[in-house]
C-alpha cells in the first residue's frame, strides 16, 4: 500500500472528525480504499477496505445491540432486532458517513469519481463500516462504543424506535405515476456550514415547476425531506379539492 497516499494534515482532519487518534494510520489509510481503486493502483485485493469492512459490521452490530439492550430492558428480543436492523442498515451508515463528511477522504478508481461515488451512500456507508473496523483493530472495542454511543443514540432520538422515516421519495414517485404522470427529479440548491456539520437543500421538481425543497445532514436526507415536504402538499391540496362545497 506504499503507493497510496493521503498526507498527515488530511488523515488528521477525519480523525478529529471521529475523536480518534490512530496508533496506526495504516489501517486508517486502508479503510479509505475502495475496491474501484484496486486495479488502477496495482493493488491485491485484500488491499481494498472490504476485510475492515467486514470486520467493522460486526463490531457495530455488537455495539448497537448492547446499547439497544441496556437502554430499552422491557423490550423483546424481536423488537430489539428491528430496531438493530434500523440502525445499522446501509442508507443510515451512509446518512451518518456523509453527515462526517466521509466521502471526501474516500480513494476511488477514476471512473467510480467521476460517476459521483463520493455521494453515493453506498460508498460512504461502506466505508464508514471499514473505518469503524479500523478503530476496533486500533483501539479496541471500548473506543469504538464510545465513538459510535451518541451517534446511535442521536439516531434513536432522531427517529425513534421504528428508525428512519418511511422513503418518502418512493412514496412520491408512486403517487405522481399512479396515473402515468411524471417522474420527479431532484437537483441541488445549496450547502451551508463547515465540513463535519453541513446542512444541505435540495429540491424536487416535474417538468419545470418546482414542488418543494428540504434540508438534511445530507443529500440524501435533504431529498427525503423534499419530496415529503411535496408528497403533504399534493395530499392536501387533493382532501382539499375533494371535500364538498357547502350548501
Amino acid at each position: 500500500m506504499s503507493n497510496l497516499q493521503l498526507d498527515e494534515p488530511t488523515l488528521g482532519r477525519l480523525e478529529a472528525r471521529l475523536g480518534v487518534r490512530f496508533k496506526d494510520r495504516s489501517l486508517l489509510l486502508q479503510a479509505l480504499v475502495h475496491r474501484s481503486l484496486v486495479n488502477e493502483a496495482d493493488l491485491a485485493d485484500a488491499d481494498c477496505n472490504e476485510r475492515l469492512e467486514f470486520l467493522g459490521d460486526a463490531a457495530l452490530g455488537l455495539v448497537a445491540a448492547e446499547l439497544l439492550y441496556q437502554r430499552y430492558p422491557d423490550r423483546a428480543e424481536g423488537r430489539l432486532t428491528h430496531a438493530r436492523a434500523s440502525l445499522v442498515n446501509l442508507e443510515s451508515l451512509g446518512d451518518i458517513g456523509g453527515a462526517l463528511g466521509l466521502g471526501e477522504f474516500v480513494q476511488l478508481g477514476r471512473g467510480e469519481d467521476l460517476s459521483g461515488g463520493r455521494e453515493r451512500q453506498s460508498v460512504v456507508g461502506r466505508a464508514l463500516e471499514a473505518v469503524l473496523g479500523a478503530v476496533y483493530l486500533d483501539q479496541g472495542l471500548d473506543t469504538l462504543r464510545t465513538l459510535l454511543e451518541p451517534i446511535l443514540i442521536a439516531e434513536l432520538d432522531r427517529y425513534g424506535w421504528e428508525g428512519p422515516a418511511k422513503d418518502f421519495k418512493s412514496q412520491l414517485q408512486e403517487h405522481l405515476q399512479a396515473d402515468a404522470g411524471p417522474t420527479p427529479e431532484y437537483e441541488f440548491v445549496s450547502v451551508e456550514g463547515p465540513d463535519h456539520h453541513r446542512l444541505f437543500t435540495m429540491a424536487v421538481r416535474v417538468g419545470e415547476r418546482v414542488l418543494a425543497s428540504g434540508e438534511g445532514s445530507s443529500k440524501q436526507r435533504a431529498e427525503q425531506a423534499a419530496a415529503c415536504a411535496a408528497l403533504t402538499a399534493i395530499l392536501d391540496a387533493e382532501r382539499t379539492t375533494d371535500v364538498p362545497a357547502a350548501n
